[in-house]
């Protein structure tokens, strides 16, 4: 759903919420700034890859595992934080994510080797777990205009956030290899405190599921396909992302500049672009139209990889086709299934998480065995495939094109898949 108004009859798929997203609650804005520094955890190391190998005496696949184990753990406890949240609520949740966060990424500043900071980036992706499959559903539900809304407002945060994450990495990366952990220590310590004061608990127990429903959910077929396709869409995501740092070989500030244009054109096709495709189209073929164009872009990169200019724009042309990718996804995975939007988030998160966890270490390996351009045919290949994987599952995806419902219709349909 990304809208509250009928669609024209050309285009009954998805038309762009009527309402303001900038029109929100508070507590919303409070979720929202800590969903940006959240995500900024994404891209934060990318500019200092390089200079924690040089000051920790790291190989390139050591340095990978910054990613790993953050995303892995990050996917992994995403089968559990569904079950935790609605237990001790939704603000509870959020805070304690949050404040894991703040105490892993200050020991991580605080390391003195490689294996340190890749336990603590563990710890992180922990944090970040609990935070980020709550965060969605927080704003879901506490959002004016619509799902669509929320969900733009979600897949904005994501990527302002990855767009300054190589930014302020950058720049603190300048002067230590420590400043973007104590950086985003300190910001996170403000979301923890935005949360506290702008979210209230509400006052109604939550209903408790089930610590097997995450999994249980992916035997829905629309999910499953959703979360097959986003495994594979991952790994290209995160090769683009982790892996280019090494080939570009620009220092600190340099790449924290071209991640920050990345970033920039994800988030502008988040929020613009993909409500304007989905408008005119199902879902679906956004899909099978964004996921070719991705998987192009990375043989490009593959066969231009000499040139750092030609590898700058594959990365920020490749920015701007993950903004569209990402938003189509989430929203295709909130209409999949009548599971309360926490459950199907968690799911759907688990799986592509642990996609992004396996790419970095393997596109080093193949870049250090074969050649520069190894990893880039890998992650192409990885993304052909989910295309394929969507075009297979179709039948099963046919719900996610369904008609927008009115706002009546979407409260009542939320109203039950929480109850």
């Amino acid at each position: 759903m990304t809208a509250n108004t009928p669609a024209a009859p050309h285009a009954p798929h998805n038309a762009a919420p009527a309402a303001s997203i900038l029109k929100q609650p508070p507590a919303v804005w409070a979720v929202a700034f800590a969903c940006v520094i959240a995500f900024m955890g994404i891209g934060l190391v990318d500019p200092i890859l390089p200079a924690i190998a040089n000051s920790l005496q790291a190989t390139p696949t050591q340095t990978e595992l910054l990613f790993t184990s953050y995303l892995l753990v990050t996917g992994l406890a995403m089968l559990v934080t569904s079950w935790v949240s609605s237990r001790i609520g939704a603000k509870r949740t959020l805070m304690f994510g949050l404040a894991l966060i703040v105490i892993f990424a200050l020991a991580a500043g605080l390391s003195q080797n490689v294996e340190s900071v890749i336990g603590f980036r563990a710890g992180w992706g922990l944090g970040n777990a609990f935070f980020i499959s709550t965060a969605l559903a927080t704003i879901v539900g506490a959002a004016a205009g619509g799902t669509g809304s929320a969900i733009i407002l979600y897949e904005a945060a994501l990527g302002l956030g990855i767009a300054i994450g190589p930014l302020l990495g950058g720049l603190l990366g300048s002067i230590s290899w420590r400043g973007p952990f104590f950086g985003t220590a300190v910001l996170m310590a403000i979301g923890f405190i935005a949360i506290t004061v702008f979210l209230k608990s509400t006052p109604e127990k939550p209903a408790p599921t089930k610590l097997s429903a995450p999994i249980r959910a992916l035997r829905t077929p629309a999910l499953a396909v959703l979360a097959a396709a986003a495994l594979f869409y991952n790994i290209g995501f995160f090769v683009l992302l982790a892996y280019t740092p090494f080939p570009l070989g620009f220092d600190a500030i340099g790449l924290g500049l071209t991640f920050f244009g990345w970033g920039v054109g994800l988030a502008v096709t988040s929020v613009f672009v993909a409500p304007l495709l989905t408008a005119r189209m199902p879902r679906t073929r956004v899909l099978w139209i964004a996921l070719p164009v991705l998987g192009i872009d990375l043989l490009a990169a593959a066969l231009l990889v000499s040139s750092p200019a030609a590898l700058v724009v594959c990365v920020i042309v490749g920015g701007l086709v993950l903004g569209v990718l990402n938003t189509v996804l989430t929203e295709s995975v909130m209409e999949a299934t009548d599971l309360p939007r926490s459950v199907a988030s968690s799911s759907y998160s688990a799986v592509r998480f642990l996609g992004g966890a396996v790419a970095p270490p393997v596109a080093a390996e193949l870049g250090a065995a074969i050649s520069d351009s190894a990893p880039y045919y890998f992650a192409a290949a990885s993304v052909f495939i989910a295309a394929v994987i969507v075009v297979l599952g179709r039948r099963a995806l046919s719900r996610v094109d369904s008609p927008v419902e009115t706002e009546l219709e979407e409260a009542q349909a939320i109203t039950a898949a929480d109850s």
